[in-house]
């Protein structure tokens, strides 16, 4: 799986099935909507720091079992660009 902006030619959804490619997808789209990690993280009441752990695909709790689930279930989760 291409893990940087630098390596997708297209717009392809990331198919997120570990903390790295949930990581490289956060910072894509973060990266792609021009803004920093520290706005990002105001924006959504997270701190910083956090937001970079996760950007960086240290596995926290939260992802542990999100990921866990999605794998006994049989399917992953597919990140896109949105219109909302």
């Amino acid at each position: 799986m291409k893990t940087s902006s630098e390596d997708r030619g297209g717009e392809d959804p990331y198919r997120v099935y570990t903390p790295a490619s949930l990581g490289a997808a956060i910072r894509h789209y973060r990266r792609q909507a021009g803004l920093s990690q520290a706005e990002l993280a105001e924006r959504t009441g997270l701190h910083r720091t956090y937001l970079s752990d996760l950007e960086q695909g240290k596995e926290t709790e939260q992802v542990r079992r999100i990921l866990r689930v999605l794998k006994q279930l049989g399917v992953r989760m597919m990140l896109e660009k949105a219109d909302w």
